[in-house]
């Protein structure tokens, strides 16, 4: 994969390093990048979003969900059990290895929920976008023709 050097960006732009940051990151990431667990991405309102993630084989306490600097981080680990409690597979097609999935969260974006159904991890995310910052409908109003010829003189 060929690599782009950013570097004029982040010179010539103000208050967009986050921006650049992350198309840095996703053109440096390598293509053959870990893909376990599994996982979607769903849109379920309009400003509601599900990361639904395969975790079968671990349980709760197995399991850390953490949001932080922009970041959903995601984890697994199992605990370890003694030699002697350690099943004797013939065949082992469950994968059950420790993991961490990072996703970029936008701006505004906060975790709202986290829950384990089925084997599954459901971690549902809200987009709340301050009242000062969303857009506001500015009402117009015409002046009176006796105002404008008054102003006028």
């Amino acid at each position: 994969m060929r690599h782009f050097d950013l570097t004029p960006l982040y010179r010539s732009t103000v208050g967009f390093d986050r921006l650049a940051s992350v198309l840095d990151q996703v053109m440096t990431s390598d293509v053959s990048q870990n893909t376990y667990p599994p996982y979607n991405i769903e849109k379920t309102g309009d400003d509601a979003y599900r990361i639904t993630i395969a975790v079968a084989g671990f349980s709760e306490d197995e399991l850390s969900v953490e949001a932080r600097e922009g970041q959903l981080i995601v984890a697994g680990r199992k605990a370890e059990t003694a030699e002697e409690d350690k099943p004797n597979f013939l065949h082992r097609g469950i994968a059950t290895r420790a993991f961490e999935r990072r996703f970029q969260l936008a701006d505004h974006v906060r975790v709202n929920d986290a829950i384990t159904e089925n084997g599954l991890l459901h971690v549902d995310l809200v987009r709340e976008v301050p009242e000062a910052l969303k857009p506001r409908r500015i009402q117009i109003s015409s002046r009176p023709a006796v105002d404008a010829e008054a102003t006028a003189v």
